[in-house]
């Protein structure tokens, strides 16, 4: 069974059931860790290039799975998976992949996005997905793993949490709405070293100070001084 990384391990934690796809699996191997754990009863890899199609293609070889070639949801069928998962993507790419085809989308998603993260938790408050978890690696470089379950038309009851204490949902999408109500210990140490930098430099774009301001409303807020 191929050994997963420290990203992989949170994913594959997060997995249960029957059939489920990973788009963009490269070498077949959090598939593989699935299957071997009889964690999902048969896998679908998806890519889009020949040289990973052949990496995964010989890596699950053996094993209950298939690797098809395309694009992200292309081909896969209605009803046809239980659970998602996306890894090591850029958010952007990975809400263009979700908003494809989103007859097709199963009840859970498991993400990891490398970069622009709140946009993969705007997606899916605007279409109908619950973030129920959020996880992060204890490496140097901070993974996040987002777990969600489609829910229907209703408010996600995390963010009700975090207005309740005393935080507003943007902070929620920037940051992880779980994180912050967690009062995770890693992602305040980043956040008040990025204060600390953003206040160091001149001339600070629109972005960049709102950002600011933002990360000075959350380090100063009652729900973090009462740690």
């Amino acid at each position: 069974m191929p050994r997963l990384d420290a990203r992989l391990k949170l994913v594959a934690g997060e997995i249960r059931g029957k059939i489920h796809a990973d788009i963009g699996s490269d070498h077949g191997h959090l598939l593989a860790a699935l299957l071997s754990a009889s964690r999902i009863e048969r896998g679908i890899a998806v890519e889009n290039k020949p040289q990973p199609h052949q990496n995964s293609s010989a890596t699950l070889e053996r094993l209950n799975a298939e690797v098809r070639l395309g694009d992200g949801m292309d081909v896969i069928e209605e009803n046809e998976i239980d659970s998602l998962s996306i890894c090591g993507m850029g958010g952007q790419s990975i809400v263009h992949i979700l908003s494809e085809h989103p007859n097709r989308l199963p009840q859970q998603i498991v993400l990891q996005p490398n970069k622009a993260i709140e946009s993969v938790r705007q997606w899916a408050r605007d279409n109908g997905y619950w973030l129920t978890d959020e996880k992060c690696t204890g490496t140097k470089r901070r993974f996040e793993v987002l777990v969600f379950r489609r829910s229907g038309s209703s408010p996600d009851p995390v963010y009700q949490k975090l207005d309740q204490a005393g935080l507003d949902e943007s902070m929620g999408l920037m940051f992880g709405p779980w994180f912050l109500l967690r009062k995770d210990e890693q992602l305040l140490q980043r956040l008040a070293e990025e204060q600390r930098y953003l206040q160091a430099r001149p001339n600070l774009t629109e972005t960049s100070q709102a950002r600011l301001e933002t990360i000075r409303r959350l380090l100063t807020s009652d729900h973090f001084l009462r740690r």
